[in-house]
């Protein structure tokens, strides 16, 4: 697991193989389809024309509203750990959602996580997203593709005109996650398949102190958040502590001690 962090904070991913089983990753995505039919029947749109340029892409957002499953999956030990690797002890879920590429879907929009919520420069990791994979991802099926070395771009003049040039597909199999540091530029791939979906989640946490996507407090029905663990609660911004401390809160005496009599503060 050092490897796989120290891969991370250099080249701003990495993937790990077989987190979940492939019945387990099978049972995940069963369970998608079934949240994609609760979400739009609650009147949620599952085509989002301001991402992507085709309904073939199919979005399901709060995915921990709809499903044990899905809340289960935001505290698991290995995306827990390597996002607490680069993000420190303390942080939020941001979001929760799928994308579902299908046969002809295109490509949304090339983007880092931190550059469409945050202003620039982008000088240190304030965002992580944990990728898992329900289906295996190719690059013909749509994989993720992203931009070698993007993570060191710190302003949008940093990302040069040939930039489709430069992207390659993550590729990996059914129950693997690639976590992605929020600075990496990315974008989905094309499906050119003839019928082979790609089915992906984005686990997206966030710094403490970066205002979250989702309002969980107002999404989250009042009953279900009643249930969650104080973990959740914690990682959701449910918590009635909303304030993190960092710095030096030496008490002034402490700090700045009095010198002795007759002594400056440079010294003698």
């Amino acid at each position: 697991m050092e490897e796989a962090k120290g891969h991370l904070k250099e080249h701003g991913w990495v993937r790990i193989p077989s987190v979940l089983t492939k019945d387990d990753a099978a049972h995940a995505l069963d369970r998608l389809w079934k949240a994609k039919e609760t979400s739009e029947a609650s009147g949620e749109e599952t085509f989002q024309p301001i991402l992507d340029p085709d309904a073939s892409n199919v979005r399901v957002f709060y995915l921990p509203e709809l499903d044990q499953m899905f809340r289960d999956m935001l505290t698991h030990p290995t995306g827990m750990e390597l996002t607490k690797s680069v993000l420190g002890e303390r942080f939020l879920v941001s979001n929760f959602s799928a994308n579902i590429a299908r046969a002809g879907s295109k490509s949304m929009a090339l983007h880092s996580d931190q550059s469409i919520v945050l202003p620039e420069p982008w000088l240190t990791i304030w965002a992580v997203n944990v990728i898992w994979c329900l289906t295996r991802m190719t690059k013909e099926n749509g994989a993720t593709l992203y931009i070698p070395g993007s993570n060191k771009w710190t302003c949008w003049k940093d990302v040069p005109a040939n930039a489709p040039e430069l992207l390659v597909p993550f590729e990996a199999e059914a129950g693997d996650i690639v976590v992605l540091d929020g600075r990496l530029w990315h974008t989905s791939g094309s499906n050119i398949t003839k019928d082979e979906d790609r089915a992906i989640l984005f686990a997206y946490y966030s710094a403490p102190y970066m205002r979250q996507l989702v309002n969980w407090s107002a999404k989250l029905p009042k009953d279900l958040q009643e249930t969650l663990s104080p973990e959740l609660k914690e990682l959701f911004g449910l918590s009635h502590i909303g304030y993190v401390v960092y710095g030096d809160l030496r008490y002034m005496a402490d700090k700045y001690p009095k010198k002795p009599d007759g002594e400056s503060a440079g010294g003698t």
